[in-house]
Formats: structure tokens, C-alpha cells, sequence
């Protein structure tokens, strides 16, 4: 049950950390949409482990397969079926833990839930799932570039546990370079000290990861129960280790007043235009034109060397120690994931808005 997300576009994942394979079905894909593996794999390339120093040594290629809904590298309106299989699985590293819960991990509440757990990896609560969500999102890429071809989506690291970017050193071009994917050269550096001292401890920390949609037509969403940052808040929050997220300023509107806080509008050559982004490009649920700006917080991997407290299976006290091969901060491969939720909430309310209206907004002004 509730493995799917989006309305016409609409996205399956199955398959757990350490089983044979796990993939996504991928319906509604709109059908001539030039489409090859190629295409989905440079996407993969960025989220798959063991790239550096600063994330899990787990060697997967990630090489994705599509195994149905596409003819002579289109798209034929049918389910797109996408599968990854898992090649570098060590599960005896999870044979101590068995028998016990880790804090901070969903071991407990599967427990709990299901009476049945698969303690390899964590099974369907890895965030090795989010493999299957990235190649979904490359469909949903290749389904945009085809259809309104403006949209620009980028993700970037905004901080990491207490350091946090410095605005005015933005710089798009930075993201690229490092392995933070953070704008901020300065930051990456001091992130770089930061996170190589925790790894050595065995330990781990949080991160906040902001994802930018440029160029998306005013218009996507709808009130109330279909809103666009409704869907997108959903769809990060799906994102593993994930615990807030935020459209705009978010939690910071709360410091505001009103004058403060309104997007103050005037008339321009091509349209309105506003003075500032509060919003986050999106107001009533439906959006504006504006960069639509989203940020969600991972918290820090559960899977620590520190002895922790637990109890087994049998509520009996214990204490804990995880080893194996974990990412110190995993918000680092959550950017390429959320960029990936991003794209496929974007195309579908895209599709959703042409179902109902036709292309492009109907209001008109001046």
C-alpha cells in the first residue's frame, strides 16, 4: 500500500536496499518524448554512493534499465518501467542488529506497524529507495524539456548542521565544483573539515537542501486540496530522513509583518512583476511566474559508531553500535533527489493544469 505518488503523472517504487533490484513504474508519461537510458542515467550519476570521501563506500553503479513504454527512444504513452539492480550488498554488516532497534531509525515503528522487518540496510526505509525516485525524475525532465521547455530545476546544499552558505557569495556555477553542492566555495571548504572529523568519529549530521524551479508558467496548482506547494511539501517530506519542510521564507514569515511580507506587484513590458519572493513563487497554491523556491532538513544518518541505548526485540535493554558503510551527512545525496521530486510534481501539475484549462493561463491583464 501507499507506494505511489502524483495524479496524472504518477510515479510507483518497489523493491528494498538489499533485495535483488528496485525500480519505479512510471504512468501517464506523455507519449513522443524522446527517451533513453542515457538520459536517466546521468541523473543516477549524481545521487549513486561512493563518489568521495564524504559519503557511503557502498560501490553501486546504479545503472538503470528501461524495461517497457518506450519504442525506438520515444515514449508511447504507456507505463515506463524502470529497474536498478543492487550489485554491492554486504548484509552480515546488519547481522548484530538484528535483535535490536536504533535510535533514530525507522526500525522501530516498521516493528511496530508490521510485526516483520528486514533489518539489511532497512530494507523499504533505505535510502537507497530514492535510486528509483531519481530515475523517475529523469522521465520527468525529459517529459519537460519536450512540453515547456523553459523549466530550470537546480537543488543546492544551504547549510550543514550549525555552518551554514553565505548569500552574497551565491554562485550558480559553484554547485558543480564541489561535493556539497553548495554555491558557496568558502562554505564547501569548511564543510570539507567539518564533515571528513565527524566521519572519522563515526559520526553524522544534518543538512538543509533548497531546490529552485525557474522558468515554471504562472498558473500550476489549485486551492485548496490540490495545491502545488502542497504536493511539493508532500513529495519532499516522502524524501527519506527528511523532518521540515519549507516554501519561501517558510518558518521565517513568522518574523514578518504584512508590509514586510507582501510581494509588492507592478505592471512590466511582459506582464506583472514583483519586487521581492517571499512566497516562494507559489500564492493560493497556484504559481506565479516567480522561481518557485522549496527547502526541506534531513536529519543526521542514524547509523552512528557512538554506543547508544535500545531494546531488543524482546523489550529487553541493550546498547547498540552500527557499523557498516553509512553516509556521515546524507543530505549530500539528497540534493539530486530533490531536484528529482521537484520535476516530477512540477510535470505533473503541468498536465493537471493543460487537462483542466488548456496551456497557459487564462486571466489576462492590461
Amino acid at each position: 500500500m501507499m507506494n505511489s505518488f502524483g495524479h496524472i503523472f504518477r510515479v510507483t517504487t518497489w523493491g528494498e536496499s538489499h533485495g535483488p533490484a528496485l525500480g519505479a513504474t512510471v504512468d501517464g508519461v506523455p507519449p513522443g518524448v524522446c527517451l533513453e537510458a542515457e538520459m536517466l542515467q546521468h541523473w543516477l550519476d549524481r545521487r549513486k554512493p561512493g563518489q568521495n570521501r564524504f559519503t557511503t563506500q557502498r560501490r553501486e553503479a546504479d545503472e538503470v534499465r528501461i524495461l517497457s513504454g518506450v519504442y525506438e527512444g520515444e515514449t508511447t504513452g504507456t507505463p515506463v518501467q524502470l529497474m536498478i539492480e543492487n550489485t554491492d550488498q554486504r548484509s552480515k554488516d546488519y547481522g548484530d542488529i538484528a535483535e535490536k532497534f536504533r535510535p533514530g531509525h525507522a526500525d522501530i515503528s516498521y516493528w511496530l506497524k508490521y510485526g516483520i522487518r528486514d533489518p539489511r540496510g532497512g530494507g523499504r526505509s533505505s535510502a537507497r529507495e530514492t535510486a528509483a525516485r531519481v530515475a523517475a525524475g529523469g522521465v520527468a525532465r525529459e517529459a519537460l524539456k519536450a512540453l515547456a521547455p523553459g523549466i530550470e530545476i537546480r537543488g543546492y546544499m544551504t547549510r550543514m548542521g550549525a555552518h551554514e552558505i553565505d548569500r552574497a557569495r551565491f554562485d550558480w556555477d559553484e554547485i558543480e565544483r564541489n561535493p556539497f553542492w553548495t554555491p558557496d566555495a568558502k562554505a564547501a571548504e569548511t564543510w570539507a573539515d567539518y564533515l571528513g572529523a565527524l566521519r572519522k568519529a563515526g559520526s553524522s549530521v544534518g543538512a538543509v537542501i533548497e531546490v529552485v524551479v525557474r522558468g515554471a508558467p504562472a498558473g500550476l496548482g489549485a486551492p485548496i486540496y490540490a495545491k502545488l506547494d502542497t504536493d511539493l511539501a508532500a513529495a519532499m517530506m516522502s524524501i527519506n530522513a527528511v523532518k521540515g519542510v519549507e516554501i519561501g521564507e517558510g518558518m521565517r514569515a513568522a518574523e514578518l509583518t504584512g508590509e514586510n511580507n507582501a510581494d509588492e506587484i507592478t505592471m512590466g513590458p511582459d506582464g506583472p512583476e514583483f519586487s521581492s519572493n517571499h512566497a516562494g513563487g507559489i500564492l493560493g497554491g497556484i504559481s506565479t511566474g516567480q522561481d518557485i523556491v522549496v527547502r526541506f532538513a534531513v536529519k543526521p544518518t542514524s547509523s552512528i559508531l557512538t554506543p547508544r541505548k535500545t531494546i531488543t526485540k524482546a523489550g529487553e535493554p541493550a546498547e547498540i553500535v552500527t557499523k557498516g558503510r553509512h553516509d556521515p551527512c546524507v543530505g549530500i545525496r539528497a540534493v539530486p533527489v530533490g531536484e528529482a521530486m521537484a520535476a516530477c510534481v512540477v510535470l505533473d501539475h503541468l498536465l493537471l493544469h493543460r487537462a483542466q484549462v488548456g496551456e497557459g493561463p487564462r486571466g489576462r491583464i492590461g
